[in-house]
């Protein structure tokens, strides 16, 4: 794609990467089929082919406005397009210059810009969210259908491992109120491989990044990674992660701080230590596996989260691993497709959020499993919203039969 950047982008690093990533888009369209809102819409512009388009005006300096802003604000951040690109174009990345640019030349409407000032002071306070999380759970028999993405609390009576190979596990910021036994479930299966898990009480930095509050978004990131590199200073393994949207921030940190002199090194070491929980489980399986009861039904539909398969391009790993640790994967067509979480996504756009969840579960719920097994927190919620069958993290799948077969006969 030729591109004429405009004279105030020429000599910005932002923009010179965003006219190398331009310049490998051949107009070939193999993307438009893989995404989600120009599969609903029909609309060019809310295709990534078409917000590439939007993105090479706002560089040349023609004029943006809201309706760039509005088709933009559409984009999932899936990245379904990026698996199917030929050419390998970083449409991640340019969305998120093209967004960022967008947000300083373009004022929002007073009540979109209230919503993600809430959002972005809200989310990212764990315990105002654990507040609002109990007060949730308190109002689930008078308001069922506004409760039921919620996660049941039930008493931890997992004792945490005192000895071991010591591991960070990042608790992030919205799972710990909205789905506690995610955690728990996490650090007991670690105990049972032998590791030590040690809580990282940081956000990764996703949540207000993807808000484009992009300075809120850096810091966060820069303090998680002066907390685990002090625990790595001292004898800590690595970084676990269990919540995949987490995991595929964490991967970009090297180059969202490649500019920054004091943390550019360190973000990248952070990154290449940081770890998915079904990784770890998988170095371990010989350990755990003798541990585990049956399951008491094998048969599960995996949604794997568009970070897992998308961001983190690891695609079969976990349905791999589920198949050794004894489950049946039930058929989900068109497994690629997102869920309509997407972080806030479901909050700001929950129209089509609603028509992307709605076709999902059906697509999930075609083999009638018992269950729906997935590996992100915002997945998780989104989905068991309306679900008709438990919508669970696969990690409390194998705690549960950790369990079974430590409690007294």
């Amino acid at each position: 794609m030729q591109t004429r950047l405009a004279p105030e982008f020429l000599d910005m690093p932002l923009g010179q990467e965003a006219e190398s990533i331009l310049r490998r888009c051949v107009h070939c369209g193999f993307c438009l089929s893989t995404c989600p809102t120009y599969r609903l819409t029909g609309n060019e512009l809310d295709s990534p082919r078409g917000r590439i388009y939007l993105i090479k005006q706002l560089l040349e300096g023609k004029e943006a406005g809201s309706e760039t802003q509005h088709h933009l604000d559409r984009c999932l951040g899936c990245r379904a397009c990026e698996t199917a690109c030929p050419s390998g174009v970083s449409y991640h990345r340019l969305a998120d210059i093209g967004r960022h640019l967008l947000e300083q030349q373009v004022m929002r409407h007073p009540l979109d810009r209230v919503k993600r000032a809430f959002l972005l002071r809200v989310l990212r306070n764990r315990p105002i969210m654990q507040g609002v999380a109990s007060l949730g759970r308190l109002a689930r028999p008078v308001v069922p259908n506004w409760t039921a993405s919620l996660g049941e609390r039930t008493k931890d009576t997992h004792k945490p491992a005192q000895d071991g190979e010591p591991w960070l596990l990042l608790a992030g910021c919205v799972q710990p109120a909205l789905l506690p036994n995610v955690h728990a479930a996490t650090r007991q299966v670690l105990a049972a491989c032998g590791i030590k898990a040690i809580s990282l009480n940081s956000c990764c930095g996703a949540l207000a990044w993807h808000l484009n509050a992009s300075w809120e978004g850096l810091n966060d990131m820069r303090q998680t990674i002066d907390q685990a590199r002090v625990a790595f200073a001292n004898g800590v393994a690595g970084l676990i992660y269990d919540a995949t949207g987490c995991g595929a921030t964490i991967a970009e940190y090297g180059r969202l701080l490649a500019d920054d002199p004091a943390y550019a090194t360190p973000a990248a070491e952070v990154a290449a230590n940081a770890y998915d929980i079904s990784t770890v489980v998988a170095r371990h399986l010989d350990r755990l596996l003798p541990q585990l009861s049956p399951p008491a039904d094998p048969r599960i539909a995996f949604h794997a989260p568009c970070s897992l398969q998308h961001g983190l391009r690891r695609k079969g790993e976990v349905e791999t691993l589920l198949e050794r640790l004894g489950y049946l994967l039930l058929p989900v067509s068109d497994a690629h497709q997102c869920c309509g979480s997407a972080g806030t996504y479901s909050l700001l756009q929950p129209k089509l959020a609603e028509q992307l969840r709605t076709d999902k579960l059906t697509k999930l719920m075609q083999g009638q499993p018992p269950v729906i097994a997935t590996a992100n927190v915002g997945c998780q919620c989104h989905l068991q919203a309306e679900s008709p069958v438990p919508v669970r993290h696969w990690i409390e799948l194998i705690a549960e039969r950790l369990a079974a077969t430590q409690r007294p006969a």
